[in-house]
């Protein structure tokens, strides 16, 4: 029941991202000063948390590569 829930909660950010009503159905308008792009930011922050808690961690692809290579030489 924890992955059905897990998994419709990251279904549901990625089709809030994909914005399949044209910007009608926003939480936060977004020509709202500072503020308005938080719920775009909310969602993408769910479907990285949904595919990390299936295994899918795409956080590695955006570390320095520099550092992985440094730990890699002893």
């Amino acid at each position: 029941m924890k992955n059905l829930l897990v998994g419709l909660a990251g279904v549901l950010a990625l089709l809030y991202l994909l914005n399949p009503t044209l910007g009608v159905f926003e939480f936060i308008p977004d020509n709202i000063p500072l503020v308005g792009n938080l719920d775009e930011a909310t969602a993408s922050m769910v479907l990285l948390a949904v595919l990390r808690y299936f295994g899918w961690d795409i956080g590695n692809l955006f570390k320095n590569r520099t550092a992985i290579d440094l730990r890699k030489d002893p």
